[in-house]
């Protein structure tokens, strides 16, 4: 009998929560629909390759492969600026009898991609010629045939040699071995940083809260404004340092090649760190225990890393792929992508860096509003 009271007591605080039951019989629910939008609708892979002097009929046969699109440059520098500038895939030269491929790769899916598309071209393109020669030759033989007789056996004898063309592919970013966890890692990277400070700051300020500290504080003349950049700068200082080690560590010791500069790295998963920071204030203002700060994570923070880049976006359902823009580490890891696989610059990190900074600045506002509802005088 008392286990059943336990129980009863249990059951009845739970179906007073509101919250807990939709995180337990909803939130399930709509992240498995997510992810059959997300997945169903990346089922696969579009490719742009650059070609220079290659022939009509392997530019034919490459641009009728699916989801493989050819666009002709007259010099090889045109097409290198066109790969340095993301608007194609890879490149592929003829020289003589030889080939040479250059790769992005950036994303060892497309690179395997072209791979496959330029030996299908090329076998197809050799059968045809076969298939011609064989023709010309038919023909020849049986007008020989039917003007010297004897001269069958000697054509028969006649081999024809055929040179093998050499293909040597170059890679712009890592090398043959280079995998799709290099292409994520830059991303996770700002997925846990981003994770561990949110939660961490989360639980930080509404302990302070529920303990009664913070009460104590907004009892005095300090300003709300003040409180906030207060923990901000308190809780920022730990943030630089794990930030700092997450980094150091995914670079140094998982071996990740950094084209860039890796300050510039550090530096996005800086303002990245404080974007989390603030927002982890901002979500515990709306819990009243750590359960239910716990309680965020699979509705808010979860679902990010579907959006932040690691499934590739451009083939995603419009409305799917709009979600993405108010994702703050989709931002980041699009900064830390171009800085760590294209050795982009400052310059070109301007429009992320942006983002991050206005999702910083609004949360920050909200932070400072929010605290008016706890103030006692």
């Amino acid at each position: 009998m008392r286990i059943i009271s336990i129980m009863n007591r249990v059951l009845k605080e739970l179906f007073r929560d509101k919250r807990t039951l939709a995180l337990m019989f909803l939130a399930p629910v709509l992240i498995l629909l997510l992810l059959s939008f997300i997945f169903n609708s990346n089922s696969t892979t579009d490719v742009d390759i650059a070609t220079v002097s290659m022939p009509s009929n392997i530019s034919a046969n490459l641009d009728n492969t699916k989801h493989v699109s050819v666009t002709k440059y007259n010099t090889k520098e045109a097409a290198k600026r066109a790969l340095k500038d993301d608007k194609v895939d890879a490149i592929i030269q003829q020289k003589g009898s030889n080939y040479n491929l250059t790769y992005a790769n950036t994303d060892s899916t497309k690179t395997t991609v072209v791979k496959m598309a330029f030996k299908n071209a090329m076998t197809n393109t050799t059968i045809e010629t076969l298939k011609s020669k064989l023709t010309v030759a038919s023909t020849a033989l049986a007008k020989v045939q039917s003007q010297m007789p004897n001269a069958s056996s000697s054509m028969a004898q006649k081999k024809q040699t055929t040179v093998k063309p050499k293909i040597t592919n170059h890679y712009v970013y890592g090398d043959s071995n280079t995998g799709f966890f290099d292409k994520i890692l830059p991303i996770l990277m700002g997925f846990f940083v981003f994770f561990f400070v949110f939660l961490i700051s989360g639980m930080a300020l509404l302990k302070e809260r529920t303990s009664g500290t913070l009460d104590r504080l907004l009892a005095t003349p300090v300003k709300r404004y003040e409180i906030v950049f207060g923990y901000m700068a308190s809780y920022g200082i730990l943030a630089v340092i794990q930030t700092i080690i997450i980094v150091m560590v995914t670079v140094w010791l998982l071996g990740i090649q950094v084209v860039g500069n890796i300050f510039y790295v550090i530096l996005i998963n800086l303002v990245l760190a404080l974007v989390a920071l603030a927002f982890g204030i901002l979500i515990s203002t709306f819990a009243n225990s750590e359960f239910q700060m716990m309680q965020f994570i699979p509705i808010l923070v979860i679902p990010q890393i579907f959006f932040s880049g690691i499934i590739p976006l451009d083939s995603m359902a419009g409305w799917v792929k709009d979600i993405s823009y108010i994702i703050p580490i989709k931002y980041s890891g699009d900064a830390a992508t171009r800085v760590i696989m294209q050795g982009g610059g400052l310059s070109s990190l301007g429009s992320d860096f942006g983002v991050l900074f206005i999702f910083l600045i609004i949360l920050t506002i909200l932070n400072v509003v929010g605290l008016k509802r706890y103030r006692k005088v």
